[in-house]
């Protein structure tokens, strides 16, 4: 089997911005989408003027984003050993790994979910839903977009991770985006209109479930009636090890980004519980303005990612690191415009989401703002090289950053920095970790270049 002439090209021989802008544009529009559905949850959420209803949605992001975490772990471990095995032109291992991925997907989101209904008492207070204003409305939140809608979720992330692999970033994009978009509209429908008032973080559930079950139903169909070099054909072909350990090794690093940023945020929610539901919501809110420059950077990294492991595979060095310093240097630039707006403009972006009567609440989520965006532009970078590192299938490399971004180094300095400096330590503690992990991540990077320099002079 030989790839179509449109995706060899754009993998070969489109000029390399241009292949970029082909492959990134639709990935992060619809990254951008996904978050603007995420603020429009928290836009209308915070119409009710109810600050626990506003902490009842940001303690359980952690829990329905580690739905992201799963398609993760085999969407971009999928999406990486798809792509260079293209570049290789072993078609056979293409279908392998597109079926393992699937259903692994599959099976691990079923026991996550009931995991959740299981425990889902402990698991919300876990979360820093122990109040009991809070713990009511976190708990309808979880059992709709995590126990029901779970499923749906991270299959549709999953499917639109592969059809990137295959070059076709704008479908992959078009269902992520069309979910977002639903997103928007059901929610005041669902929250205002259709149920009765005190109801309306159901309501937010319900609206985020049904958008990514018609999701799920577009990238359906968008497989039923394409042709592709994928397979979701169950088989024990698909288990053998190189294929399997291929996929979790390179999707491991992303699984567990995502994993530590979630537990990293949780550990801060519930630290941050201790100063009293205005200081848990505006920081709810400060995280979500701060996520548009991170939805960017993932955008660009997951649009390129299938560029980058082609060209690995097919030994064309020079195409893969000028992908790598393009999207890198695009990522980091719109960081820095994404910060310098927060800084700027902290009140006004934290107002839109919380109602004028909430003072403190404003004023804490303005400040958290202001100390969260300072590690943009560093996060950027060192982003970019996680996914790098990830196309390229060195599974050790993005995995030993990965955990040092979230994890070892940034909660380890949420209690360290809580005792000096409480309130604003908890905070600090993020972008200082961004920074260290970029530095870190540059030095990785540079090695890696060198290595590959001497293997191409020798």
């Amino acid at each position: 089997m030989e790839m179509p002439k449109y995706e060899k090209d754009l993998f070969e021989s489109s000029p390399v911005l241009k292949a970029i802008l082909k492959l990134a544009i639709p990935t992060v529009i619809g990254q951008i989408i996904l978050v603007i559905y995420n603020m429009a949850d928290t836009f209308f959420i915070g119409l009710t003027g109810s600050d626990a209803k506003l902490t009842a949605a940001t303690v359980c992001m952690p829990a329905f984003m580690f739905l992201s975490a799963i398609s993760n772990l085999f969407g971009v471990g999928g999406s990486s050993v798809i792509s260079r095995s293209m570049g290789s032109g072993n078609f056979s291992r293409v279908k392998k790994a597109s079926a393992f991925s699937l259903w692994g997907c599959l099976a691990l989101t079923i026991v996550y979910s009931l995991f959740a209904w299981l425990a889902r008492d402990v698991f919300i207070d876990l979360l820093g839903g122990k109040a009991p204003e809070v713990h009511g409305y976190a708990r309808d939140y979880l059992m709709i977009t995590v126990v029901i809608g779970g499923l749906a979720t991270s299959m549709s992330t999953l499917l639109s991770h592969l059809i990137r692999s295959e070059g076709h970033s704008m479908e992959a994009s078009m269902g992520i985006m069309l979910g977002g978009i639903l997103n928007i509209v059901l929610d005041p429908l669902f929250m205002f209109v259709l149920l009765q008032p005190g109801q309306e973080i159901i309501g937010a559930a319900i609206a985020t479930m049904l958008s990514n079950c018609c999701a799920l139903i577009f990238f359906i169909l968008y497989y039923v009636r394409h042709t592709t070099a994928l397979s979701f054909k169950p088989s024990m072909k698909m288990l053998e090890p190189k294929v399997a350990l291929d996929v979790l090794g390179t999707g491991l690093p992303a699984c567990l980004m995502t994993l530590f940023e979630n537990i990293s945020y949780a550990v801060l929610d519930n630290l941050m519980s201790a100063y009293g539901i205005a200081c848990q919501a505006g920081l709810g809110v400060a995280k979500k303005i701060n996520m548009l420059a991170h939805s960017i950077v993932r955008g660009m990294s997951q649009g390129v990612l299938p560029l980058i492991g082609f060209n690995y595979a097919a030994k064309n060095f020079r195409r893969m690191k000028q992908t790598i310093l393009y999207s890198g240097a695009i990522s980091v630039s719109v960081a820095l415009l994404c910060m310098a707006a927060s800084l700027i403009f902290s009140e006004p972006l934290v107002s839109i989401f919380i109602q004028d009567e909430n003072i403190r609440s404003i004023a804490e989520g303005a400040q958290f703002l202001r100390i969260l965006c300072l590690g943009c532009p560093f996060s950027a970078c060192a982003y970019a090289i996680i996914s790098f590192f990830q196309a390229t299938g060195k599974g050790m490399r993005s995995f030993s950053l990965a955990i040092m971004r979230k994890g070892v180094l940034d909660i380890p300095m949420m209690f360290l920095l809580n005792g000096m400096l409480p309130v604003y330590g908890i905070v600090m503690a993020t972008p200082i970790a961004d920074v260290l992990c970029c530095g870190a991540a540059v030095v990785m990077f540079i090695s890696f270049l060198r290595q590959h320099q001497e293997i191409e002079q020798a």
